[in-house]
């Protein structure tokens, strides 16, 4: 795929849809170029495909959560766990997961912090990256999320976080910034909430000067579902993609270039990242379309993260090890 002469030989109105999905769960295509749709899914601690038919999830492996993962302190573990998913991922034609999520657990009442690994940066960065390091080695695209400081379900889709810079730069940054590094994702998810007052998707401190400049990320980013305020804005500010999808910020796109509002250059960016994406994730999967996987082994696997992932924080009266009964 010659993504710069596709550029130069795409419509404004073609550039313009592939910025948004085409469904929840996956991206246009264009036909007359034979650029294909991928394929998304969630999965932060197993496969999580919808059938569009019935929207009921397709069966897989359901591995202990992240915070049980990162409980073992064990990085190869998390890279297994992340390869067994990547197969699953393969098996089902998937292009690109929706996970690992590395948000620090701020709040006991964080709705997701069954997603997360860790409250410390550090152990969440390290459990991250292998686990994206495990995905990526099946040729399937890891997407980290949620970018940054999505750390409550309350009022999640308009919160406004106020983070000073060296609690930004120490925690909120820094496990990302590992995960970033070490394990080069796909993707990045952009979170709904505000950092400082401004959306993180139109956010261009977090998503040009950080993300791009300071960390050298070349890959894609996207929004979370629903999260886009202004499209011109996000795209302004470094975001590629808009997820699901929306037919009214598709013509928003196309009224600003054609204003001198929104440089043709940025939208030419942006679609330069999605086409370099679907370059990376579409040639395994369409290598790969009868592959099967060994369930009896991830089940193996999952138990072995279970058995591992408990903690004795005091060994009162000799419980352990366990006596074998009769």
């Amino acid at each position: 795929m010659d993504i710069k002469k596709l550029i130069n030989e795409m419509t404004l109105e073609e550039k313009a849809s592939l910025c948004s999905g085409k469904n929840l769960w996956a991206t246009k295509e264009i036909e007359r170029f034979g650029i294909p749709s991928i394929t998304f899914a969630n999965g932060p601690y197993g496969l999580s495909k919808r059938n569009c038919d019935s929207y009921a999830p397709v069966p897989a492996t359901c591995f202990p959560t992240p915070t049980a993962l990162a409980a073992t302190w064990d990085i190869n573990l998390a890279y297994s766990v992340g390869k067994a998913i990547g197969e699953e991922c393969l098996a089902e034609n998937v292009n690109i997961l929706f996970g690992p999520a590395v948000n620090i657990q701020r709040s006991p009442l964080s709705g997701r912090n069954f997603q997360y690994f860790s409250e410390d940066p550090v152990l969440s960065g390290e459990m991250g990256a292998a686990f994206i390091n495990g995905i990526q080695s099946e040729g399937i695209g890891a997407c980290v999320k949620y970018y940054i400081g999505n750390n409550q379900e309350s009022h999640r889709q308009n919160i406004n976080n106020i983070i000073d810079e060296q609690t930004l730069n120490e925690i909120y940054l820094s496990n990302f910034e590992r995960v970033i590094k070490k394990s080069n994702p796909f993707a990045v998810m952009v979170a709904y909430n505000k950092i400082n007052g401004i959306p993180c998707t139109e956010n261009d401190y977090l998503l040009i000067d950080i993300l791009r400049n300071r960390w050298n990320f070349n890959g894609l980013v996207l929004s979370d579902l629903y999260a886009i305020n202004s499209i011109i804005n996000s795209l302004q500010a470094g975001l590629d993609l808009e997820f699901p999808n929306s037919l009214n910020n598709t013509k928003q796109i196309i009224e600003a270039v054609l204003s001198g509002t929104l440089d043709s250059s940025i939208l030419d960016n942006a679609i330069e990242d999605i086409l370099n994406t679907i370059s990376k994730v579409i040639k395994p999967v369409k290598e790969c379309e009868c592959n099967i996987y060994d369930k009896e082994k991830h089940n193996d696997l999952a138990r072995e993260v279970a058995e591992d992932s408990i903690v004795l924080l005091k060994n009162k009266r000799n419980l352990l090890p366990l006596k074998k009964i009769g």
